[in-house]
């Protein structure tokens, strides 16, 4: 059954009927609507002398209806929603915004809690212009509609003498002791310039390394030097994938103390801390890049931006912070990306 308010015409109609001395049914016939619908019209809408006007019932029904719903927290042009879109311009994802406004103490903004769909709500309803456009990019994948990630095919060839993903270590996968890293290359325009990509697992602490090409040489160059910044503690094993670009794994790991084991091939969840922070180096970098333009001073300062990004996992610390925590707990110095 489908439901339609009184409108004005039909309040008319009952005004007139109630003039002719009809009955509640008689007028709830001439209305094809339920005698109840019309006894409580009436009685809602009379004035002690039992006079009923139209347009008083009219006017008493649009009071009504402009409070039955609440009003949205985020609605254009007001304080709460001027902080969601500096967070968001900031590159910080809903879900972020939302935890980092849950802690918040603002005495000008009362209540500044709301959850990660109330933004995504907020953002998807904008009428269609500049803001909508420019808020939408400020999210990691930046489409117009919330799409599902797909993978894509893993063409690359086989790697000589690679150590198995299965063969590591179990206690990676606790993600208790700081020094297991994932690894990976994003590559800019035509595929001629890369950057190459480790996030620590305990931590998410996250260091670009700049290289000259995608070739093996410059793999063995560029992560050798990002993982020799980092403690002797820092560094037991790296997680990789089965690009060609690590066919001279032997000379990073004879170089940097690393263990290096290699994923199975089409399972990009095998790396996932890898997968996700490439998506948001990607906010900094965008496909289409030429990368050899970006020196390693710029690189450093995107990673220490990401690494100063809030975390779910860590209870919306950053990763620099439980970085310093776990280190200082196995008593190394804390990490520095300059």
């Amino acid at each position: 059954m489908s439901y339609s308010e009184l409108s004005i015409t039909d309040r008319a109609t009952i005004q007139v009927c109630l003039s002719q001395g009809l009955s509640l049914r008689a007028i709830a016939r001439c209305l094809s609507r339920s005698p109840s619908t019309i006894s409580r019209e009436i009685r809602r809408n009379s004035e002690p002398d039992n006079d009923y006007q139209a347009e008083r019932a009219q006017a008493s029904r649009l009071k009504h209806r402009r409070f039955c719903r609440p009003k949205r927290k985020l609605s254009i042009g007001s304080e709460r929603f001027r902080l969601v879109e500096y967070l968001l311009r900031r590159y910080l994802s809903p879900e972020q915004i939302a935890g980092k406004l849950r802690h918040m103490n603002l005495p000008k903004l009362e209540d500044a809690y709301v959850c990660r769909e109330t933004i995504y709500t907020a953002i998807y309803a904008l009428p269609v212009g500049q803001l909508r456009k420019e808020l939408i990019h400020c999210l990691r994948h930046g489409k117009s509609t919330r799409k599902p990630r797909r993978g894509e095919t893993d063409r690359r060839g086989q790697i000589p003498d690679m150590v198995s993903i299965h063969l590591r270590p179990s206690e990676v996968d606790k993600r208790e002791m700081p020094g297991h890293w994932e690894g990976d290359l994003i590559k800019g325009k035509g595929n001629a310039s890369a950057v190459g990509t480790l996030v620590e697992l305990s931590s998410g602490y996250l260091i670009l390394a700049k290289m000259h090409d995608a070739t093996a040489t410059s793999a063995v160059e560029g992560f050798s030097a990002a993982l020799n910044r980092m403690p002797l503690a820092a560094r037991k094993t790296l997680t990789y994938d089965q690009g060609r670009e690590m066919a001279r794994h032997a000379a990073i790991t004879q170089n940097t103390g690393v263990a290096i084991y290699f994923c199975d091939p089409h399972s990009p969840w095998q790396r996932g801390s890898n997968e996700n922070i490439n998506g948001l180096i990607r906010q900094y970098l965008p496909k289409g890049t030429d990368l050899s333009l970006t020196s390693q001073e710029e690189l450093d300062a995107i990673a220490f931006e990401l690494n100063m990004r809030p975390r779910k996992r860590f209870d919306f610390k950053c990763p620099i912070e439980v970085m310093n925590e776990l280190m200082a707990k196995h008593n190394e110095a804390p990490p520095s990306i300059q």
